[in-house]
């Protein structure tokens, strides 16, 4: 069987055990079009074929900018690896200027772009990155070239020596990819990883996911160009999963019941609303269906694993399964028995009802610079439990620091930050990678994560305020899409928040009021704050005193990738956000 030691190892690994017809499987004018391995693999040294015939050098650096996964971005990945040159995934969504500092950073020589509009943006900001020789596009583009010219510039074998001989040259631990972080601060940091990084993550994750090896289907819709998703789709190749690619992610309803998946990875804004479109349709119930919902859904956010509440709650839950929750699954594709969360922290409540509903959330944890993963959670084994991130996966050591910093040491942890070395030095001291987060490991061995080191702040009073809990907290209400917790130095903490207008509107149908119609009307309207303020209210209370929101404003704007606001993987933008919102803030701290 062939050893993987680098990332192109796992196809032909792939090939050898499972040899699928469906390795990689993307919709293509309303139809799904199915790769085998083989034809992965053959597609991939085409391309390496032709890499070496435009002269890529060994450490050259390539671009990838897709608006969606697709089976082209993973052909491209493997064949421009076995070159010995360097793959820059690139977020589709961030601004024109982020692009030309990546690209001119990390001086990559050619790009691969999915459509018109990623190549309309990059097109505005080629005259200022010197060092781009050429664009190619997987969509057909006017005035772009297309990457099926280097499939047919590949076609001839006569070189596959020399792809096997570049191959044979890189070693495990070379660099593989540099990935920029969306950061919520300054300029993208270029996370460097080798192929024994991210491979020793995939092969140390592998015992914690409960796959049937060679017999199962994933829909992959998360953004490829971030480590997690990333990873995830080495993993996937490692177990022989097809892998579905999700056309978008407003499409992802419709596609999961397409694809029928046993296995999707998610943040946990999705999960919340998935969640929330569940309980919508419930509340739209009557009579004895709509009592019933409810004390289905009562039960679940009472959930423990492992029968841990008893034989007459096991009893009841059972009830709830075939009566309620089997319907939650069939409108999730019907397969769907395992969902794997990363990238922010997932409200317990929705660990809970998801798994008493038979499809169980893997929360796990982890950074850009560790692969990523350190910790998930695992059914098995008792290896699940609500409101951690698991235990510390193989051959990955972490240890707490005084101040309760996550210190993190592995073959996982990246080389550095590229051309960084500043950065560098202080996020990697004495053998640890220092994680930013706050956290403990509990008497059982599960990891605990309580707040972002850099985003815990204190009030005037000296009492220290951890956001991602309460904001967590407040997320819970139905009326609030996002909130940020401020106060930095402030007397209390208040708060900025995105209202759910959609659940707004119907809360103005069911009761018969006149909130207006346009989002400003909606934020400045008293009996939609009065109603807000009940929330922040009755949520307060899982707080103490220091920690309670006293104030708070509503935004009109709808918080987005595109406003600004949030990361690619949907993080708050807290200092961006801040700016924004400074006349509130000043309106809030005044007064």
């Amino acid at each position: 069987m062939i050893a993987i030691t680098r990332l192109f190892d796992f196809p032909y690994y792939q090939l050898e055990k499972y040899n699928l017809s469906d390795a990689l499987v993307t919709k293509y004018d309303g139809v799904w079009q199915k790769t085998s391995t083989k034809e992965y693999i053959d597609n991939a040294n085409s391309i390496s074929r032709a890499l070496l015939r435009l002269g890529i050098q060994k450490n050259d650096k390539i671009a990838l900018i897709s608006t969606s996964n697709r089976t082209e971005w993973n052909i491209l990945d493997i064949g421009i690896l076995q070159t010995g040159a360097q793959t820059i995934p690139i977020y589709p969504t961030i601004a024109e200027e982020d692009y030309e500092y990546i690209l001119n950073h990390s001086e990559a020589i050619y790009c691969f772009v999915s459509d018109i509009e990623v190549f309309t943006k990059l097109n505005n900001i080629k005259k200022n990155v010197p060092n781009l020789k050429e664009i190619y596009s997987f969509n057909e583009i006017a005035n772009c070239k297309n990457w099926t010219e280097l499939l047919r510039l590949g076609e001839n074998e006569s070189n596959q020596n020399e792809v096997i001989t570049r191959k044979k040259e890189v070693a495990t631990d070379d660099l593989a990819t540099i990935i920029y972080t969306s950061g919520t601060t300054g300029k993208p940091k270029g996370v460097m990883l080798s192929h024994r990084n991210i491979v020793s993550n995939v092969l140390d994750s592998a015992p914690r996911i409960p796959f049937e090896a060679g017999n199962s289907v994933a829909l992959s819709f998360l953004p490829i160009c971030h480590i997690f998703e990333r990873m995830i789709l080495y993993l996937y190749q490692y177990y022989g999963v097809s892998v579905y690619f999700g056309e978008s992610i407003d499409k992802i309803g419709v596609n999961i019941k397409e694809v029928k998946p046993n296995v999707i990875t998610a943040v946990p804004r999705l999960l919340e609303k998935v969640y929330e479109s569940i309980y919508a349709k419930g509340a739209e119930l009557k009579g004895i269906k709509k009592a019933m919902f409810f004390w289905a859904i009562n039960l679940g956010l009472h959930y423990a694993p492992y029968g841990a509440n008893g034989i007459w709650y096991e009893l009841q839950l059972k009830i709830a399964r075939k009566l309620i929750f089997s319907k939650w699954k069939v409108g999730l594709g019907g397969n769907l028995d395992l969902m794997v969360s990363g990238s922010a922290a997932l409200q317990p409540r929705l660990a809970r009802v998801f798994a008493a509903a038979q499809i169980p959330v893997m929360e796990g944890y982890g950074l850009s610079e560790t692969s990523p993963v350190i910790s998930v959670n695992d059914m098995r084994n008792k290896g699940f439990k609500v409101g951690t991130v698991g235990k510390v996966i193989n051959n990955v050591e972490v240890k707490i620091a005084e101040d309760g910093e996550i210190l993190c040491k592995g073959p996982n942890v990246m080389l550095g930050y590229f051309k960084d070395t500043e950065k560098t030095a202080k996020a990697l001291q004495n053998g640890y990678f220092h994680t930013g987060d706050i956290g403990f490991i509990d008497e059982e061995g599960f990891l605990k994560i309580t707040d972002r080191k850099k985003e815990m702040f204190k009030t005037s009073g000296g009492k220290y305020i951890a956001p991602q809990l309460i904001e967590n907290a407040m997320k819970q209400s139905r009326f609030i899409e996002q909130i940020m917790v401020i106060g930095d130095g402030e007397k209390m903490p208040a708060a900025f928040i995105q209202p759910n207008f959609n659940f707004i509107k119907e809360w103005e149908k069911i009761h018969g009021i006149k909130v207006g119609i346009s989002n400003d009307e909606i934020v400045k309207n008293l009996l939609v704050i009065e109603r807000i303020q009940e929330e922040i209210d009755r949520l307060n209370k899982k707080f103490g005193n220091w920690e309670q929101i006293k104030r708070f404003e509503l935004t009109p704007d709808i918080w987005s990738i595109e406003g600004g606001h949030l990361t690619p993987t949907l993080k708050l933008k807290r200092k961006i956000i801040l700016e924004k919102y400074a006349q509130l803030y000043a309106k809030i701290y005044q007064s």
